[in-house]
């Protein structure tokens, strides 16, 4: 019991940080807010990369049939969005729009997602 007194007592004291002056304190990660990309009133972006970045993909209402699943060119996939079309979107995992695998809806007023949960591969547009 002694032992586990003293194991105790040692593992709770290493928990307890040491003071530290301040010329040995790091300094504070401060990281800059994410940019939103650049995707117009109207339309459906999506980003090859996490916080808009890397190759940007636009889809419009006028060239997308509404309630269709629409999958991206064979081979890509997005890991950013903006979803500016005025209607909500779900986004899929699965290149078929199967909900077997992950999907997610977003509303249209504008909304941006700098990291989605899993690699999107298709999208379906749904009537408000």
């Amino acid at each position: 019991m002694r032992t586990t007194v003293l194991a105790a007592v040692l593992a709770a004291t290493a928990l307890i940080p040491a003071a530290a002056s301040p010329s040995q304190t790091a300094p504070a990660a401060h990281t800059a807010p994410v940019r939103l990309g650049t995707c117009g009133s109207g339309q459906l972006c999506f980003w090859a990369k996490p916080d808009f970045t890397g190759a940007r993909q636009i889809h419009e209402l006028s060239g997308t049939d509404i309630e269709s699943c629409v999958p991206l060119p064979p081979g890509s996939k997005a890991q950013a969005l903006a979803n500016r079309t005025g209607r909500p979107v779900t986004t899929y995992q699965s290149a078929e729009c199967a909900e077997t695998g992950e999907f997610e809806t977003y509303p249209g007023g504008g909304t941006w997602v700098p990291q989605s949960p899993y690699q999107v591969r298709a999208f379906k547009i749904w009537e408000n």
